[in-house]
């Protein structure tokens, strides 16, 4: 298993955007064979930084479903609708694994 661990530097003045964004990607993830384990909303601390966890079987399979994103019109419509928010200023996407007993 792999989880994708992406850090945001979100506009602080497009909290409501970014949200809307993160809902709408939780259920998609899902269908799409991961396991999404939410997105994370500044609360105290820097308000312009958000989070978002979601797992994989596999590397392979994570590449797959990013493969079938540019094919599934849900997934364009949810990148198109940033686009056009504009509430994510940049982001970092890391790989990591479990450590399992």
């Amino acid at each position: 298993m792999i989880t994708c661990y992406l850090k945001y530097i979100i506009d602080s003045h497009k909290i409501p955007e970014f949200e809307a964004y993160a809902k709408r990607w939780i259920p998609i993830v899902n269908r799409m064979g991961g396991t999404h384990h939410g997105y994370f909303l500044p609360h105290e601390g820097a308000s312009n930084v958000a989070y978002a966890l979601f797992s994989f079987p596999s590397l392979a399979e994570y590449e797959d479903y990013r493969n079938r994103m540019a094919d599934d019109r849900e997934c364009q419509d949810v990148l198109n609708m940033e686009i056009r928010n504009r509430s994510i200023i940049s982001y970092e996407r890391s790989f990591m694994r479990p450590v399992l007993d």
